[in-house]
């Protein structure tokens, strides 16, 4: 024998009573959510009922489908409310709620059950009207959201399912957002690396040759360490354009570029192309016999490319001259007095024969600033070594 509506109702409001409490179970959100998602993509349901009819029709529907979340009411195919599954079940609950309601028109329970109602268009986003929503009362918090589809078709949309929706959206918003902060953070880098190198030599550029030199020169003159410089010039360069053109000089640049990369090995010291064929290293916390051995490295590392230059009256092959200065940077000195030094130098190794080396101390005075040979320190003269 079927149970009655009225047993029915008798059964759904005794024991603990989680339909006046909790949301029904949910229908699954779609997949392919994203934030430009609208309500009509979400699961919605069709549930209207004339407000002639008795209260036991609509609690015939929410026994049909638990998952039902309220009736829409309408009167003559018009919208004339909502009555969610929360607020009917109360009311029923309530002393003499089944005499008083399951019986006579719902307009006569939607007199005492009707709230406010959100109403949205099927085409509003998804994170628009979850905005919306949670700026209810929180008393509404879990009333269900009316969808209007067109002007005589509304649907039901539970508010549980709209903030599961939103929160799909919002997870897909942060990766999208973390992915492009990435992006965003390896094109920087990008940017940085190409605004700090040059484009033909791939070493740093004049440009990051002042930062890094004024930087280090904070640093150490707080330690009181020294900073060595060496500025080294590809000797008769011109000559070589000329015989060779400028494509073959290009690639000249790049290979003296990588000889001298390869001599300068700590992370902290710095390659930079100083402009034409002039090449510099910055070496941090490096005294003068440190920066002297690193010019000797360099020198060496450039023959040994054996890069054909028959022009060069300084060898057969492609050579570097270098200057090479030491400073402890302090208050009364700055970078320009040590570059000065190293240019010093450079200009004596170049009267001297180039391919070779010369030291100047930056805090010597210009005329007696060159560092004389020594048995220790051999000054290369233009004849090619074997």
């Amino acid at each position: 024998m079927q149970p009655t509506i009225q047993t029915t109702l008798l059964f759904m409001l005794s024991g603990p009573r989680s339909d006046l409490t909790t949301p029904p179970l949910l229908v699954g959100c779609p997949q392919s959510l994203d934030l430009e998602s609208t309500l009509q993509e979400l699961p919605l349901f069709e549930c209207q009922v004339e407000s002639y009819h008795p209260g036991r029709e609509v609690a015939r529907r929410f026994q049909e489908n638990p998952l039902l979340c309220g009736v829409i009411l309408t009167e003559q195919g018009g919208f004339a409310g909502m009555i969610s599954r929360r607020r009917f079940l109360e009311h029923l609950s309530r002393p003499y709620g089944l005499e008083l309601f399951l019986q006579r028109p719902l307009t006569s329970l939607y007199r005492f059950a009707q709230a406010e109602i959100l109403i949205f268009p099927k085409e509003i986003l998804i994170v628009e009207a979850a905005r919306q929503s949670l700026h209810r009362p929180a008393e509404l918090l879990y009333e269900p959201l009316v969808i209007k589809m067109t002007p005589c078709d509304y649907r039901l949309l539970d508010a549980h399912q709209l903030l599961v929706a939103q929160s799909q959206i919002h997870q897909l918003a942060t990766k999208l957002l973390k992915d492009l902060y990435q992006q965003l953070e390896a094109a920087n880098q990008e940017l940085q690396r190409l605004a700090t190198s040059d484009g033909l030599t791939e070493v740093a550029n004049r440009r990051k040759f002042d930062q890094y030199l004024e930087q280090e020169w904070r640093r150490l003159r707080r330690e009181g360490e020294p900073l060595s410089l060496i500025l080294c010039d590809v000797d008769f360069f011109k000559r070589y354009n000329d015989t060779y053109g400028h494509i073959a000089g290009d690639e000249c640049l790049r290979r003296v570029a990588g000889a001298i990369s390869t001599a300068v090995r700590r992370p902290a010291d710095l390659v930079a192309r100083y402009g034409g064929e002039e090449f510099a290293a910055i070496l941090p916390n490096t005294d003068a016999h440190g920066g002297l051995c690193v010019a000797e490295a360099i020198r060496s590392a450039v023959r040994a490319l054996q890069l054909p230059h028959p022009k060069s009256t300084a060898a057969g092959t492609v050579t570097l001259s270098l200057g090479v200065s030491c400073t402890i940077p302090d208050c009364d000195t700055s970078p320009g007095e040590l570059i000065a030094a190293a240019d010093r130098a450079l200009y004596q190794a170049k009267q001297g024969g180039r391919d070779c080396l010369r030291y100047a101390d930056a805090m010597a005075p210009s005329s007696s600033s060159l560092l004389q040979p020594t048995a220790e320190w051999q000054v290369w003269d233009s004849a090619p070594t074997s």
